[in-house]
């Protein structure tokens, strides 16, 4: 019963070839193209103004430098969560349940933002390691922490969004199990527990959008800090 709980954080393939490139490659496919005309539909006015209020608020602390970020964190935004809300969906496949695409975007992301700062303002960068005021005797201590922070941020990203989507799944996965093998024992708790799915979900909708702009947020936050 265990194993197959966890079946569906497996990478599907058919023939032996991984289906993960086409989950990743699905929801470019899904986005409707901005015509020519002047006059547009709803839907991609809806999205043009989600895109436009996410990047202005993103960007709002940053300066003129971290604005050529605006197009890659949008960008990586609605990616982030158009795969999180169709791994919702029966018989579908999560990407970002995988530990390694996670690390796969926030690695280069983050080590873009170090290179940044320490090209752009060495000084500043390396500052940062080593808060003003510190007594002599607790530097060598604190150089050594604030590195290991620092080191350890794209890790942070990475399994914050693995965790999180995963504990979701698993979740949801548990509760429609039970709702199954009480239904013909107990219809009442049966129907009891299915309301509590229902809920679960909304919230797990809420998640996946939420984690997608956590993680966005928290790049920018480490641009902030370079540019």
């Amino acid at each position: 019963m265990m194993t197959s709980f966890f079946d569906q954080f497996a990478s599907p393939s058919f023939l032996g070839i991984p289906l993960i490139a086409v989950a990743i490659a699905l929801p470019w496919v899904m986005f409707p193209t901005p015509p020519s005309r002047w006059v547009n539909s709803r839907l991609i006015t809806i999205q043009s103004w989600f895109i436009n209020r996410f990047t202005n608020q993103l960007m709002m602390p940053l300066n003129v430098q971290g604005h050529k970020w605006a197009l890659l964190l949008a960008s990586l935004m609605v990616f982030l969560i158009t795969i999180n809300m169709l791994g919702l969906l029966p018989y579908t496949f999560t990407p970002t349940t995988q530990l390694s695409l996670n690390m796969g975007l926030a690695m280069p992301l983050w080590l873009a933002t170090v290179i940044i700062g320490m090209r752009n303002q060495p000084t500043i960068a390396l500052g940062h390691l080593l808060p003003e005021g510190t007594p002599i005797p607790l530097i060598p201590v604190l150089i050594v922490i604030e590195t290991i922070s620092l080191l350890i941020r794209p890790l942070a990203l990475g399994v914050r969004l693995t965790a999180n989507l995963t504990a979701g799944h698993l979740l949801i996965q548990l509760i429609a199990t039970a709702v199954f093998v009480l239904l013909p024992m107990m219809p009442t708790v049966a129907i009891l527990t299915a309301a509590v799915l229902f809920l679960l979900t909304l919230l797990e909708v809420a998640v996946a959008m939420i984690q997608a702009y956590v993680f966005v947020l928290l790049l920018s936050l480490y641009l902030q800090e370079n540019v």
